[in-house]
């Protein structure tokens, strides 16, 4: 599983660069996610504009990640494709996380 970590307007987005987040690499995910997020303090935007699929050990793994943020951290989505807001809208996990539309759009609205 490989991510890409650049930091916008102060805050720190995560791109994965895969095309699925699913049984297979689940735990991989979050493992990678806990390296990432070791220093995070702020907003940080997970980037999905690469993730064609999710299922529920995916979903189940990105919310993992929420829960294991530092005190004072916010984990925010961005650039969700079709298939993959779907599953966020079916499970109302749209109601738990703030999605942007693009990582650069989430730097334009504050937390």
């Amino acid at each position: 599983m490989n991510f890409t970590s650049r930091s916008l307007d102060g805050i720190e987005v995560i791109t994965v660069d895969a095309d699925r987040i699913d049984a297979a690499v689940a735990i991989q995910f979050k493992d990678r996610m806990r390296e990432e997020m070791a220093s995070a303090s702020g907003r940080m935007v997970l980037d999905l504009q690469h993730v064609d699929f999710i299922d529920s050990s995916g979903l189940g793994a990105i919310v993992a990640v929420m829960k294991l943020m530092p005190q004072g951290a916010k984990l925010e989505l961005a650039g969700l494709t079709p298939s993959v807001d779907k599953v966020f809208r079916m499970t109302r996990m749209d109601s738990i996380f703030s999605i942007h539309d693009s990582a650069e759009s989430a730097s334009a609205h504050p937390a």
